[in-house]
């Protein structure tokens, strides 16, 4: 009986382990944000950026919950390499909106 609830303990403690690990950029500064720490949105809106952001583009996003001012930066950036990242960026915002929102 004991090898079997430390069998589970253990599959347990890995498997929450597992899902910190797996969390996207997205997600974890979304959990780490001081409006954050809603696991099911964090999760939803990272799901979001999944289906709209590359990888890059979701560590680059990621910053504007720790830096809104950098968001703001990169929104009145006139380069052409911030243009086409803020269409990408309000195309995610717009996905997580209608698939997040409630």
């Amino acid at each position: 009986m004991k090898i079997h609830i430390l069998a589970v303990a253990v599959a347990t403690s890995v498997s929450m382990m597992s899902a910190a690990v797996w969390a996207g950029p997205i997600q974890r500064a979304c959990m780490a944000s001081d409006r954050g720490g809603n696991r099911a949105l964090c999760s939803c809106i990272q799901q979001a950026a999944d289906m709209t952001l590359s990888g890059a583009d979701q560590r680059r996003a990621a910053k504007f919950f720790r830096d809104p001012d950098l968001a703001h930066a990169t929104w009145v950036s006139q380069t052409k390499a911030d243009d086409a990242f803020w269409e990408r960026y309000k195309t995610f915002g717009q996905t997580a909106e209608a698939y997040c929102g409630r």
